[in-house]
C-alpha cells in the first residue's frame, strides 16, 4: 500500500530516469549517475564505478546474489526502498542488517582477519575509528567530489552520504489530552508526566551518541566533560525513563509517548507511516533551558572494508548511494542527503529557523580520538547495562 509520504510525491519518482540502461562507449559518466556507463560484451554486462584514481570497470559477472553491508536495514534512513531499487536495477539484494553503528564495529572487530561483511556502513566515526584501526581500505566512488571535504577523511577511506540531526518525537494528540505543551527545551522532558514514558537510545548506538551530546551540550558539557548529560540521564531514569531501540511500534501504540533520536524518525513517522495519523506526531527540535544548543547534526556514512568479498558490487552500490537517485531516496523518508543542496527539501521538514536556533557540531577528529571512552562514561555512570 503507497504511504502518505508517497501520495504527496506524485509522479516524482515515477520521473527519475532510468540509471542502468546501456550507452554507448564514448558517454561521460553523468552526475545523476550511480555507474557512469553499462557496457554489454561478449562476457556479460559491466558498469563503470568510481572516482578519480579509483575509476574502473566491474563485470556482473562477478555480482554475488546478495551484497552485505553493515547497518543497512529496513526501517531505517529509507534503506529498505534503496535496497528495493538497487536490486531491480543492477539484481543484487541487500542483506537486513539490523545492527547499530557499534554492534557493526565490534563484528568488524572480530572478523578482521576474514571478514563477511564488505562495506561498513553507519555514523561517520565509527566508521572513522574502523579506518584508524586498518580495517578498511580506500575507495571514491562516483560523486566523490560532490561531498565537503569536512565530511569525508583526505585518504579515501570513509565518505559521508546523509546528516541528520537530534530531536524529540512525541504524541502530539496524547500531550494535548494531557494538556502537556510541546517541548521546546531539554528540561520540559523532566515532566514527571513526559518522564515516565520516555526512551532514549543508549549512547553506543550513534543516534544515541548523538542524542547525548546533544543534552550535554545543552547543558554546558563538552567533549572533555560529560558529567552533564550524566546528571541529566539519571534524573529521567529515576522519574521513568527508559533506553532500548526498535521503539517505533511501541510509539504507535501510545505504551511510549516520547522519544529521543533523529528528526528523520518522527518525520517519517508522521508522514509516511500508515500506522498512525499525521496530527498524532510531533517532532521539536529543542535547547538547552536558557536557549544553549541542543541538536547534535550528525553524519552517517560508509567506507568499503579491508579484503572485503565481493569489491565489485560494493562498489556499484557505494556508488549508487551517493547518485541523485539514490540521495532523492533519503530525502523520501526526510533524511537529509549529503547532497542536499543539488536537490529540493521537501516541505514537512521543521523551519530552517528552527534548525539555526539549535543545531550544533562537534570536532569529529576529536569525538574520534574520545569517542569509546565517552560511550564508556556515560553508561557506566548512568548505570546502564553492558559498560
Amino acid at each position: 500500500m503507497p504511504s502518505r509520504r508517497q501520495f504527496i510525491l506524485g509522479t516524482g519518482a515515477a520521473g527519475i530516469a532510468s540509471l542502468a540502461g546501456c550507452v554507448s562507449s564514448e558517454s561521460s559518466p553523468s552526475e545523476d549517475t550511480p555507474s557512469g556507463e553499462s557496457t554489454t560484451t561478449s562476457t556479460g554486462e559491466t558498469y563503470e564505478v568510481g572516482y578519480g584514481d579509483y575509476q574502473t570497470t566491474v563485470s556482473i559477472e562477478s555480482f554475488p546474489e546478495t551484497l552485505y553491508v553493515y547497518a543497512v536495514q529496513t526501517g531505517w534512513s529509507n534503506w529498505g526502498a534503496l535496497m528495493e531499487s538497487f536490486n531491480n536495477q543492477y539484481g543484487v539484494s541487500l542483506n537486513d542488517d539490523q545492527r547499530s553503528s557499534g554492534e557493526a564495529l565490534s563484528h568488524a572487530r572480530q572478523n578482521a582477519q576474514d571478514p563477511n561483511h564488505s562495506a561498513m556502513n553507519g555514523g561517520y566515526t565509527f566508521g572513522v575509528i574502523a579506518r584508524n584501526e586498518g580495517l578498511t581500505q580506500p575507495y571514491t566512488p562516483a560523486n566523490y567530489d560532490r561531498v565537503p571535504d569536512s565530511l569525508k577523511t583526505d585518504d579515501g577511506h570513509v565518505t559521508a552520504t546523509r546528516r541528520m540531526t537530534t530531536a524529540v518525537t512525541y504524541r502530539a494528540d496524547l500531550y494535548d489530552e494531557k494538556g502537556i505543551d510541546p517541548p521546546e527545551t531539554w528540561d520540559d522532558l523532566r515532566q514527571e508526566e513526559i518522564a515516565e514514558s520516555l526512551v532514549f537510545q543508549p549512547p553506543q548506538a550513534a543516534v544515541g551518541l548523538a542524542g547525548a551530546l546533544s543534552i550535554n551540550n545543552a547543558y554546558g558539557g563538552s567533549l572533555d566533560d560529560v558529567q552533564p548529560v550524566i546528571d541529566y540521564y539519571s534524573d529521567l531514569r529515576e522519574k521513568g525513563a527508559t533506553f532500548q531501540g526498535n521503539l517505533e511500534q511501541q510509539f504507535t501504540s501510545g505504551e511510549i509517548e516520547t522519544f529521543v533520536e533523529y528528526d528523520y524518525t518522527g518525520l517519517d513517522l508522521k508522514y509516511n507511516a500508515d500506522s498512525i495519523g499525521e496530527d498524532q506526531v510531533g517532532v521539536s527540535l529543542v535547547t538547552g533551558p536558557n536557549g544553549e544548543n541542543g541538536a547534535l547534526n550528525q553524519p552517517y556514512g560508509y567506507a568499503m572494508l579491508e579484503g572485503a568479498p565481493n569489491p565489485e558490487a560494493c562498489k556499484l552500490f557505494m556508488d549508487y548511494v551517493l547518485s541523485l537517485e539514490g540521495q532523492r531516496q533519503f530525502f523520501d523518508a526526510y533524511v537529509r542527503p549529503i547532497r542536499a543542496d543539488e536537490l529540493e527539501t521537501p516541505d514537512e521538514f521543521p523551519a530552517q529557523s528552527a534548525y539555526e536556533a539549535t543545531e550544533f557540531q562537534v570536532d569529529y577528529g576529536q569525538l574520534v580520538d574520545n569517542q569509546e571512552d565517552i560511550i564508556q562514561e556515560i553508561g557506566e555512570g548512568v548505570g546502564l547495562t553492558g559498560y
